[in-house]
């Protein structure tokens, strides 16, 4: 998968962690930012991702902060953006099996780096079930148009 990465100054280190890893696990990683630890705005970091996602030009995007709260709120304010914030394997698993999000987000306050990686690999290789699903992703999504 190409998958599209950003985070704040606060989550920098941890991304810089997670690009090793996505790309040993095969995947092509395109860093949106930051590239330091100099405070920066995650709104800025969000919208670019989940930009480029919607856009077609990444398969998903992870994004990462404090909390992965402001990058979750923000990237969702972008039609055919659905980020999910995630907080164990359980929310991960679900917010693709159920909800099909198409960007992570994580909070480097909230869950150490191992677990964040851990994660990640269940929501990579998570499939939306679709079925019933479709139609709540579907009404969703129609709110993008409104």
């Amino acid at each position: 998968m190409k998958i599209i990465l950003g985070s704040d100054h606060a989550a920098f280190k941890v991304k810089e962690q997670l690009k090793l890893v996505l790309t040993g696990l095969g995947h092509k990683v395109i860093d949106k930012g930051t590239d330091s630890e100099a405070s920066c705005d995650y709104p800025d970091i969000a919208e670019t991702v989940a930009r480029a996602v919607a856009a077609g030009e990444g398969d998903r995007g992870v994004l990462l902060d404090g909390t992965g709260i402001g990058m979750a709120m923000t990237a969702n304010r972008i039609p055919g953006a659905l980020a999910a914030t995630v907080h164990d394997r359980v929310t991960s698993e679900m917010s693709r099996k159920h909800t099909n999000a198409n960007i992570f987000c994580a909070g480097t306050w909230v869950l150490p780096a191992g677990e964040i990686e851990n994660c990640l690999k269940v929501w990579l290789e998570t499939r939306f079930e679709g079925g019933r699903h479709d139609k709540r992703i579907a009404k969703i999504l129609k709110l993008d148009k409104k």
